[in-house]
């Protein structure tokens, strides 16, 4: 499993009954996680005195209870090259926060890539969110394509790279149909020498295009090799989807890249390691292909 364990502005702190106890700053928030299944007993003093609480709805959805949570806050990530990415959270539907912290395991890996290849490197990032794997490459010196259907979450991008010094950074910004983007862009005859995607299980488009992982992600991977360019260097894909393992998005990529360009995949868990037990928190998987 690949571990997010270099963040000093946020922590699991406990997980138990299908929530977890977690410290965002200085703020403790209680939030739901199908993954937890264990009834283990919650000494820590957090789960009583937390900032906020989301409590899902056995009709589906949740909401949040708050007793003393400001609206927006801000937490640091230091990437190794000692860049600090900076990153506006606030509660919102669903029971995000606007970051995946678990993500800051690729955020290190791709980064090693961008530094060591001594070039410039154009990334393409598909499903963009509010980009913390825009920012975290363009720290490493890319030159960044930001791609996601949603206004609002490329505005909150935008944001995060202000906040985070990097808002004259090579980034272009897109509201876009990642599917239709990357459609066009092949026949722009454009290529990228990496590419990192991060598809939700379920979407729609700006124009009510409809997404479900399961039938898109392939095609999309296919589509998306063909805008790599002569030199790749990586290729990055994500998945909160329980029916998506490791070795589905290992066996993707494989069959797709490796013939062509060589290289070598591998494929895990990523986490979040816990406080109280010592344990690792599963929070998806991810598959990386690289050249080197």
């Amino acid at each position: 499993m690949w571990t997010a364990d270099r963040w000093k502005d946020y922590e699991v702190i406990d997980t138990s009954k299908g929530e977890k106890l977690e410290r965002w700053g200085k703020y403790l928030l209680v939030r739901p996680d199908p993954q937890i299944i264990w009834d283990t007993k919650r000494v820590h003093k957090g789960w009583k005195k937390k900032n906020a609480h989301y409590h899902r709805s056995s009709k589906g959805g949740g909401d949040w209870e708050f007793f003393d949570l400001p609206m927006q806050w801000d937490i640091s990530y230091e990437l190794e090259n000692k860049k600090k990415l900076t990153f506006h959270l606030k509660p919102f539907k669903f029971k995000h926060t606007g970051l995946f912290p678990e993500q800051a395991a690729n955020w290190d890996w791709f980064c090693e890539k961008i530094r060591l290849a001594g070039r410039p490197v154009k990334v393409l990032n598909l499903f963009a969110y509010t980009g913390g794997a825009t920012l975290a490459a363009a720290a490493a010196g890319a030159t960044v394509t930001h791609v996601d259907a949603s206004k609002g979450m490329v505005g909150w991008a935008k944001e995060n790279a202000k906040a985070s010094r990097l808002e004259d950074a090579p980034i272009r910004w897109l509201v876009d149909d990642c599917i239709k983007f990357v459609e066009r862009e092949i026949r722009r005859g454009n290529t990228y020498d990496a590419i990192i995607m991060d598809p939700p299980s379920y979407g729609r488009g700006p124009k009510g295009e409809i997404w479900k992982i399961e039938d898109a992600v392939f095609p999309l991977v296919k589509l998306c090799a063909r805008l790599l360019s002569n030199r790749p260097l990586f290729f990055l894909i994500n998945s909160y989807t329980t029916g998506l393992a490791p070795a589905v998005l290992s066996y993707m990529l494989s069959l797709t890249l490796i013939g062509k360009y060589g290289g070598r995949v591998e494929a895990g868990e990523i986490g979040l390691p816990v406080t109280e037990t010592g344990l690792v928190l599963p929070c998806g998987a991810a598959g990386r292909w690289s050249i080197m």
